[in-house]
């Protein structure tokens, strides 16, 4: 996921000082990667903690907020995030096999970016509230919870994980507009 316009998503810097992996190339709409579904992570090693590494600083040197693992080629079910909630608390953290297990509250429409889509942002209807249950890179369940702009990332990340792109949940004027920019900005 894009950062927000005007910094909203209580990011505090392009990189972490304490950060390490390589940044990857990030894929872009078009590439067959990011309309596949992704596979369940089955092996918890010390490669899936590199595969992580490298999500965060491709990421970070791509001023993100969130990075699904098939926008860097990988087709598993990983994504990472560093934004913050709508009480401007910052969290930053992974998902391995994440499922969106609620997606609820007000139905709310703001400018939506992505990394994959670079440059554009568009009216994106999202829920004000999201939750995500899955396993860490050792394998310990988490349940994250977000509001505001972190339901919004949570809710982006896990659709990629299901091979779907943000100007898919695009409509009318929105989804015609966005047609015509992602025309226009390929050579």
């Amino acid at each position: 996921m894009a950062r927000a316009p005007q910094g909203r998503d209580g990011r505090r810097g392009k990189k972490q000082a304490d950060q390490q992996g390589t940044v990857r190339p990030i894929r872009r709409l078009g590439d067959p990667v990011l309309r596949t579904e992704c596979d369940p992570v089955r092996t918890f090693d010390t490669a899936l903690e590199r595969l992580v590494d490298d999500m965060f600083a491709t990421m970070y040197e791509a001023d993100g907020a969130g990075l699904a693992a098939n926008q860097i080629g990988v087709s598993q079910q990983i994504f990472v995030y560093d934004c913050a909630d709508d009480e401007d608390r910052r969290h930053i953290g992974h998902v391995v096999n994440p499922v969106l297990v609620a997606e609820d509250g007000e139905m709310v429409v703001e400018q939506e970016g992505c990394l994959s889509v670079p440059g554009l942002n568009f009216p994106t209807p999202r829920y004000a509230h999201a939750v995500v249950e899955g396993v860490d890179v050792k394998g310990k369940p988490v349940r994250i919870e977000g509001t505001g702009y972190f339901a919004r990332c949570l809710q982006h990340e896990c659709y990629h994980l299901r091979g779907g792109v943000y100007i898919d949940v695009l409509s009318g004027d929105a989804r015609r507009e966005a047609m015509r920019a992602i025309r226009a900005a390929q050579p």
